[in-house]
């Protein structure tokens, strides 16, 4: 009989994956995360994301379309991206995740092949079999858009979860959004935010497992009374 989570372990137990199994994920269950996903809130019940599911053979090809824009240098992201503008804690956390990351694969600070090998494996999908890419339909501000999309995506996540699967979002394939849509045949018109890889997580290796550290409520929480 399969287990049920509860939503406090489900919770507590997602975490991003950065190496999968290349086990498929059958439809029905594919269809089963996105049936919770649909859930999300959005404003004004709009709904406004946009989900591509790509597998297979259509996978295969994105992930080498991707290989050669960012060989190419060929960035094409709809919204800006840039770590320039982290300080103080904020800047700490992306600089502890990373440290932690290369850690886990063993790959020494001064390696730098080997550095930027380990982020390529971003746009093989970290191997997974499956991979969501999340648009925003043009139809009000970007910033709510992000939001519902945001809301989207997490929902997802812990559906993943709950079906004992992984996934990883993944902002870095947002820059190059063109390559994605032209590959896939989607409308300008549908602005890409993020896509999370998802499939089983390969169990026991190290990058599934390295420590994560969270803030405590007390570092990010006001109350008022």
């Amino acid at each position: 009989m399969t287990e049920i989570k509860s939503f406090h372990d489900v919770v507590r137990s997602r975490r991003s994956a950065r190496s999968f199994l290349p086990d498929p994920v059958s439809q029905d269950i594919i269809l089963s995360v996105l049936d919770d996903a649909r859930r999300a809130p959005s404003n004004s019940n709009v709904q406004p994301w946009v989900v591509h599911i790509v597998s297979g053979d259509a996978r295969d090809r994105l992930s080498r379309a991707l290989i050669e824009a960012a060989t190419a240098e060929k960035f094409t992201f709809d919204f800006p991206f840039s770590y320039d503008g982290l300080y103080g804690p904020y800047k700490d956390r992306q600089q502890a995740q990373g440290a932690g990351y290369f850690t886990a694969a063993g790959i020494g600070r001064e390696e730098i092949e080997q550095r930027n090998y380990a982020i390529m494996k971003n746009l093989e999908f970290f191997g997974a079999p499956h991979v969501c890419l999340m648009f925003m339909a043009p139809v009000y501000d970007e910033a709510r858009l992000a939001g519902d999309l945001g809301m989207f995506g997490q929902t997802f996540l812990l559906s993943l979860t709950a079906h004992n699967l992984s996934g990883c979002p993944q902002t870095l394939l947002s820059l190059f959004a063109d390559t994605i849509r032209e590959s896939l045949d989607i409308d300008p018109a549908y602005k890409m935010l993020f896509g999370i890889s998802f499939g089983h997580a390969e169990p026991d290796n190290p990058v599934n497992l390295y420590p994560l550290d969270k803030a405590g409520v007390s570092e990010f929480a006001t109350f008022h009374q």
